[in-house]
């Protein structure tokens, strides 16, 4: 039995004019999250006249697959100079924990002298479907494990207890082939705040898959983890989207070809796709990705079907 990706169409794409100053291109990084029936907020990043991402959101009936709300203002602003996230919020996914719904984000720093890099933070997610920093520290950042950037996070609780973290890791910026070495790294944690980091998850191949970004996990029918991710080669293709399989969410065997989704022949996914995010919905597994340029040209929604 073969499970492939059927895709559904471009569900959003950023209008050229009358945008917030702070939203004026792309909606990258899709982030659904449930409010009622078959309607999410799905939450993007999107960018101003300097590239600094702030978080913006639609609400959109996954069933028609159709924007019933477009909100003008962002949800979430990047940071002042000098914060953690003062040139952009890139999100990953939402958690519970001690009775909060919790979102990541990867909060970026591009300093004039030096170059940019990320540490990851915690937005609250209220009930009226809002989003709050919880500090404005870094709630992961670089340490002996992780000595130069950090990014896309994603946070899966364990059928056991407690939780799962994926998350991305520069090891470094050139690799000897021109392309950075951005890998997919492990932590586990008891109560969802404090995180012990266990190093590498998925493994890469120099030239092959080495620049990783936004795992999406989910646990499949028979009780083991599967993952997407964006990657690329360092060869100088654009990103795709990859996949990877494992038993126990610590040790993943890395499997290419089993993405099942690709380019477009033509159209606003032709050139790339990116950042994917997979989701049950009504018995069906979704999911959410960027096409052409980042994130410019909106995302789009598959379905997983089988053959």
């Amino acid at each position: 039995m073969t499970r492939y990706w059927r895709k559904l169409g471009q569900l959003y794409t950023p209008k050229p004019s009358g945008r917030h100053p702070k939203l004026i291109s792309h909606a990258a990084n899709p982030l659904p999250v449930h409010m009622e029936g078959d309607v999410y907020r799905i939450f993007f990043s999107g960018r101003d006249e300097l590239n600094r991402s702030s978080v913006g959101a639609v609400d959109v009936d996954i069933a028609q697959r159709k924007v019933i709300n477009e909100h003008h203002a962002p949800f979430f602003e990047h940071g002042p100079i000098g914060s953690f996230f003062s040139d952009g919020v890139s999100i990953g996914n939402c958690y519970e924990a001690d009775g909060a719904q919790y979102m990541l984000f990867m909060g970026w720093q591009n300093p004039i002298d030096g170059h940019w890099r990320g540490d990851i933070g915690r937005l609250i997610v209220t009930q009226q479907f809002t989003l709050e920093l919880d500090s404005p520290e870094p709630f992961l950042g670089s340490n002996t494990i992780d000595p130069i950037s950090l990014s896309y996070p994603w946070v899966l609780g364990r059928p056991s207890g407690g939780f799962h973290m994926w998350y991305g890791s520069t090891l470094t910026w050139d690799a000897g082939n021109g392309e950075m070495l951005h890998v997919i790294q492990h932590a586990s944690s008891d109560d969802g705040s404090n995180w012990n980091r266990t190093g590498l998850a998925v493994p890469y191949e120099l030239g092959r898959a080495q620049a990783f970004s936004r795992p999406t996990v989910v646990m499949n029918d028979c009780g083991n983890f599967e993952m997407w991710f964006s990657y690329r080669s360092g060869a100088g293709e654009k990103y795709r989207i990859g996949h990877a399989q494992s038993m126990d969410g610590k040790k993943w065997e890395l499997d290419l070809n089993s993405a099942w989704i690709d380019v477009s022949s033509s159209g606003w996914d032709s050139e790339m796709i990116e950042y994917p995010f997979a989701f049950h919905h009504s018995g069906a597994l979704y999911m959410l990705y960027n096409g052409n340029g980042y994130g410019k040209t909106g995302f789009g929604l598959a379905v997983r079907d089988e053959c």
